[in-house]
């Protein structure tokens, strides 16, 4: 929830987050969860998750929907987020989804670098992305 709480303020919008570590427990770690997620975490202090769920495409089927990628401000540059992403991107592929893709808002010229890395297709506006998985 940290780190969550850390992202919405980043994106100006603090009093965004409703979430609870409750509801992350309740809708995550359940017989059925509604999403996967890892942590990167060093010396035991969690400092960057990511957070996906699945979506399906009508046109292309199974899609990874990547909610938040997250590394905490101090720990940034040290391989955590490309360490985060490349499990998405493999556990997307393992799990035969057709794409992953995500959002970025526009102003967040970083993360578009970070994803540019990766050939990321941007749409227009929030810059939608994705990744094709299986061609």
């Amino acid at each position: 929830m940290q780190l969550i709480r850390e992202l919405a303020l980043f994106e100006k919008a603090p009093d965004e987050v409703i979430a609870t570590e409750e509801t992350l427990i309740r809708y995550g770690f359940s017989d059925h969860p509604l999403f996967v997620s890892w942590v990167a975490e060093k010396n035991g202090e969690i400092l960057g998750t990511a957070l996906c769920y699945l979506r399906y495409s009508t046109w292309k089927g199974p899609v990874l929907y990547l909610e938040d990628l997250i590394v905490t401000e101090s720990a940034r540059g040290q391989g955590m987020g490309k360490a985060l992403f490349e499990t998405c991107l493999r556990y997307a592929k393992d799990n035969h989804h057709q794409r992953m893709v995500w959002q970025v808002l526009d102003w967040n010229q970083p993360a578009i670098d970070f994803y540019q890395k990766y050939n990321a297709i941007f749409e227009k506006e929030w810059l939608n992305a994705y990744i094709n998985l299986m061609e």
